[in-house]
């Protein structure tokens, strides 16, 4: 085992970093964990990995099975991984280990199943048999059931308490079934010891389940790739791919790139994408996203982007680093663990101490003639203090969450952003390339008297290809030489030089400011003016078609529960308004520049929590703004992932109602989680300093809430959206 821990320490971070567990792209590490069995032990991991030289941030999530780290060298990075894999039975994995393998509970079974055997024996033994034979045998078979099914729990216990570590649950237990074996109840101990096992392994199951449902995403990663060199077929590992390679998709295969289809048709089943059921048909030459499965034939494509880039790459980078920002009832949940067990264990002492002299100085009657009771008080409050409840069930509502939200299409930065998210008022949308699917073409030329049409969209033209704005993609096949010195007037169009001349190409606006003389068009399309040197060349009228799913996304965020569904553009009023009169929006605000954008979204933030939906890359200024925003764009877009806290896997808008419904799922599952827990923790303990609660129902009734709050949150996983419905809850 030291051997092993020794090689792996020795790993450089670079070489951690050529690992897809390795490093991340914001250069933290993240470390992937086996047999991190105890939540409250995944906090005292943490707080001992904090203390390490070198460690700048350190976060342990018992949920994920991983350590997120942030270290200044690689001896800090070794010296984390050796503590972390001297934790307890905690291993420290090689590589990609992100799917959960499924855990055999086999052996623990059957040691709860001997035990209960021997248990049930023992006290039907001391139950119906008469005389010393039969007890000391009925205390022989209680004291095996005890040992057979608690022995894990005393070795742990004994290991932690020379390393320091008290305050966990074995050391609950362990105290509290020593001390019912001190005051002679061996049925009680083994009782102890039986509950709580069954509880740890029915904690197990449930959790494991959770997290496998969760890390099948990680399964959208393709092994290898079928690359096409020189009319050969070769299976190449993913890293390999790069931008151009020709990929050949058998069916059945999953798309291991971000490409175009080379051949004419191709059929995808996208369901682990978009959580849409329905498989997609795609042209020649249009895009197809890694972790897409070929439904169809045998089909080639060219890969657009190397695998590090790839939309399934993100995927996995997102969820796995999803779960490190913490929510604020997380960060609470785990503050309040770390003061109430040691809190309650301080109480229990003064009860079974304090409380017995008190009474019997008062009473005159004697230390001993309170003992028992009260010790038997202070063991109840050991057993009831465990916060297993809380600390493993509100990080698995985030997590589920999350992972629910991953297979419904919306990726998710954080579960910070889903408590944002369900609380969501107000949802604001850009218009171009959001609400339409800002793939302009020109529809209509109108040239001025003594211009041709072929000069006034060549001189469009010219302008636009300097441009990165969505309509300069409608001009890309006119043939036009590029203008000169091309600048973009914020909001307003293009200023340029061409032959010589001064070139004035966008919105009415512009060229009035500039004393132009223009023809303004009736038409509720948008409208693209042109002049040269002061002459008006003309107006074109350009066409942007509504995404077909949009109509139905408004409709479904109301009836979602948003209050104002909001429109924000730069483009003019009565384009504006028409397509939010087709849309249904009753809110619009036209002729914005951007600086104008980013303040009314400050103005709204007055009126409720505001969501933002824009394409990521020219809205950047207000997404930052909003209290959380959402990105179009594909995930091809690097600017659209880095500037938003959710992003839409297929820019599907009818995930955005699916979004906010899981988002408040998840939030009334954690509140009742926290009230549950807490009331009734306070519920036993009343009971238990009343003297009227055996011990072995002290520990029915703590894993009894353990599970029925981590069967609650489980909820989050229950059923899967789908892309067509609008109003239903989740």
């Amino acid at each position: 085992m030291d051997k092993d821990m020794d090689k792996q320490c020795a790993q450089s971070a670079e070489e951690l970093a050529k690992q897809p567990g390795g490093r991340r792209p914001d250069g933290k590490i993240l470390l992937h964990l086996k047999n991190l069995h105890c939540a409250a032990c995944a906090l005292d991991l943490e707080d001992e990995l904090k203390k390490i030289r070198g460690v700048k941030e350190v976060r342990v999530d018992f949920i994920t099975q991983t350590i997120l780290l942030d270290a200044e060298n690689d001896d800090a990075v070794r010296r984390v991984i050796r503590a972390a894999g001297h934790f307890d039975n905690v291993q420290v994995l090689d590589g990609d280990k992100a799917v959960a393998p499924k855990q055999s509970h086999r052996r623990e079974i059957l040691r709860i199943l001997v035990a209960a055997v021997l248990f049930l024996t023992g006290i039907l033994t001391g139950g119906l048999a008469e005389g010393r034979a039969a007890l000391v045998l009925s205390r022989v078979l209680l004291s095996a059931a005890y040992l057979a099914v608690g022995y894990p729990v005393l070795l742990s216990t004994v290991k932690n308490l020379v390393k320091g570590r008290i305050f966990d649950e074995n050391f609950l237990m362990t105290a509290a079934s020593v001390g019912a074996l001190c005051l002679g109840e061996w049925g009680e101990a083994a009782a102890v010891m039986l509950l709580y096992q069954t509880g740890e392994l029915l904690q197990g199951v449930a959790v494991g389940a959770s997290r496998r449902s969760v890390s099948e995403l990680m399964k959208l990663k393709s092994e290898t790739a079928v690359r096409i060199e020189g009319g050969e077929q070769r299976a190449v590992p993913l890293e390999q791919i790069a931008a151009g390679d020709v990929l050949l998709v058998r069916a059945g295969d999953r798309v291991a790139a971000d490409g175009i289809l080379l051949g004419e048709v191709a059929t995808l089943d996208v369901k682990a994408l978009t959580g849409e059921a329905e498989p997609k048909e795609v042209r020649k030459g249009e895009e197809i996203l890694s972790g897409s499965i070929n439904a169809g034939g045998v089909f080639e494509m060219k890969a657009t982007r190397a695998y590090e880039d790839s939309a399934v790459k993100k995927i996995l980078d997102l969820v796995e680093n999803a779960s490190a920002q913490k929510a604020a009832p997380e960060k609470f949940i785990a503050k309040f663990a770390r003061y109430y067990t040691p809190a309650v264990c301080l109480l229990a002492g003064l009860i079974a101490v304090v409380v017995p002299l008190v009474l019997g100085f008062s009473n005159g009657g004697g230390y001993g003639g309170y003992f028992r009771r009260w010790v038997g008080t202070a063991l109840n409050f050991l057993v009831i203090s465990c916060p297993c409840a809380l600390v493993i069930s509100v990080p698995l509502t985030y997590f589920s969450g999350i992972g629910r939200c991953a297979r419904s299409g919306i990726l998710v930065k954080g579960a910070t952003w889903l408590d944002v998210a369900a609380k969501a008022d107000i949802v604001a949308f850009d218009k171009t390339g959001t609400l339409t699917e800002g793939g302009f073409s020109v529809s209509g030329a109108y040239p001025a008297e003594g211009v041709t049409e072929e000069e006034l969209l060549s001189a469009v033209a010219s302008a636009e290809k300097g441009s990165a704005h969505p309509i300069a993609g409608a001009f890309a096949e006119v043939a036009a030489a590029a203008a000169d010195n091309v600048r973009e007037l914020a909001g307003k169009g293009i200023r340029a030089e061409l032959g010589g001349g001064k070139l004035l190409v966008g919105n009415a606006g512009l060229l009035k400011e500039c004393g132009i003389e223009i023809t303004e068009g009736e038409s509720g399309r948008t409208q693209v003016y042109a002049a040269l040197n002061g002459k008006y060349l003309g107006r074109v009228e350009m066409g942007d078609r509504l995404r077909p799913e949009a109509k139905e996304a408004i409709s479904g965020l109301r009836d979602a529960g948003v209050k104002r569904v909001v429109m924000l553009t730069g483009d003019g009023e009565a384009r504006a308004r028409k397509i939010a009169d087709e849309l249904g929006m009753s809110e619009v605000k036209a002729n914005l520049l951007p600086d104008e954008k980013l303040k009314c979204a400050e103005e709204l933030k007055r009126g409720g929590t505001l969501m933002y939906v824009g394409d990521g890359i020219n809205d950047a200024p207000v997404m930052a703004a909003a209290d959380c925003s959402v990105s179009m764009g594909k995930l091809g877009s690097a600017a659209a992932v880095e500037a938003s806290d959710f992003v839409l896997v297929s820019d599907d808008l009818r995930a955005l109602p699916r979004c906010i419904r899981i988002a408040r799922k998840m939030r009334r599952i954690v509140g009742q989680n926290i009230a549950f827990s807490i009331g009734m923790k306070a519920v036993f303990l009343a009971i238990g300093a009343a003297g009227i609660l055996p011990l072995w129902l002290a520990v029915f009734g703590d894993v009894g809430v353990m599970l029925l709050a981590v069967l609650n949150s489980m909820r989050m996983q229950a059923g899967r959206e789908k892309a067509q419905e609008s109003g239903k809850a989740a």
